[in-house]
């Protein structure tokens, strides 16, 4: 299944059911009267989050959703059918953005949250709701309420509890393969990642998701690379995990490239609880990694990890900081995801 993250969709509310004009016509009733029903209401267009998906695919091969129009009312006071609703179903953590991108309309962040994006129109009123003491037999109706018809954005930000930064290479791929059973693409090449891969990982008896995300550049925020578009999805995250990789030449301006790009992108990025690892650290002797470590202590002004996601060195310690800066609330226990044990038809 390809990722997609971002989808455009057209909607439109139906319309309400026009009020009918009836008289009563029995034979053997002397003063019949207006008994023409009111139109049925229109269907609304709601947006409701789901469990089990994480990509926004379906909405590439479907863009319009138009709900029913309600139905005209009709003699001896019926009322019209109403329309059907129709919902969109997305992944959770999608945002609902107006024409323009900007404005934010919904935020669906929890498993069955719905929101209504378009109201059906209201059904017009028969000529028996006009009927007074001095207006007997009103000839006089209402139309129904024309729908409403929009041009939304669904972007995707996946929720996730760790987010990985790096350059590409960094080791972000292979951490993520290392420490939990997601199966990323791993390769000796830049931009190996191309969409973001997510992986539930494990340590004392405590679970947590991981995002990794395609690696930055210098001028990512002006599109060069893969660009910033994927950095929404560690928006969420309570915590990032900045790797930086120990065999490069050029240390100190590569932590700095992913802090300019944090601090381009905005959105509270670069303000978020931040662990720093100097990873690779299996290619390097004992002096190297002293002296690296201190040369990154100084630049980051804060405490270094060392890490090898190759060989292990270092894995539990990084997972047990990273554990130490999730909420309590965000945790799931092993025990709990055993007991509650396979699903079964």
């Amino acid at each position: 299944m390809k990722f997609l993250d971002l989808a455009k969709v057209y909607i439109r509310s139906g319309s309400g059911g026009n009020g009918c004009i009836s008289f009563r016509r029995e034979k053997y009733i002397e003063f019949g009267g207006p008994d023409g029903g009111d139109g049925g209401n229109g269907g609304s267009v709601w947006v409701e989050a789901v469990d089990g998906l994480n990509t926004l695919i379906d909405f590439r091969y479907q863009q319009h959703y138009f709900a029913d129009n309600g139905r005209p009312g009709a003699g001896r006071q019926r009322t019209g059918a109403t329309g059907e609703d129709i919902v969109l179903r997305v992944p959770v953590g999608t945002e609902i953005l107006d024409e323009d991108q900007e404005t934010l309309i919904a935020d669906v962040t929890s498993v069955g949250e719905r929101v209504c994006l378009a109201q059906g129109g209201n059904g017009g009123w028969g000529n028996l709701r006009f009927k007074t003491s001095t207006n007997q037999a009103p000839r006089r109706s209402n139309p129904g309420q024309e729908g409403v018809e929009r041009t939304l954005w669904l972007r995707l930000k996946l929720i996730a509890d760790v987010g990985l930064l790096g350059l590409p290479n960094a080791g972000k791929s292979t951490f993520l393969a290392a420490t939990s059973n997601a199966r990323p693409k791993v390769a000796d090449y830049p931009f190996t990642t191309l969409h973001p891969n997510l992986g539930v990982v494990g340590v004392d008896n405590t679970e947590f998701v991981v995002a990794d995300i395609p690696g930055l550049i210098d001028g990512a925020s002006e599109g060069r690379g893969l660009g910033d578009l994927f950095l929404g999805h560690v928006e969420r995250c309570a915590v990032l995990l900045h790797l930086v990789d120990g065999s490069s030449g050029t240390l100190i301006e590569d932590y700095h490239t992913i802090i300019r790009e944090l601090e381009a992108y905005g959105g509270g990025l670069a303000e978020k609880p931040r662990i720093t690892v100097l990873n690779k650290i299996d290619t390097l002797d004992d002096e190297e990694r002293a002296f690296l470590k201190e040369e990154l202590e100084a630049a980051v002004s804060a405490p270094v990890m060392l890490m090898s996601g190759v060989s292990g060195e270092g894995v539990t310690d990084v997972l047990r900081a990273l554990r130490n800066q999730i909420d309590d609330n965000r945790l799931r226990s092993r025990e709990d995801v055993e007991e509650a044990g396979p699903w079964r038809p």
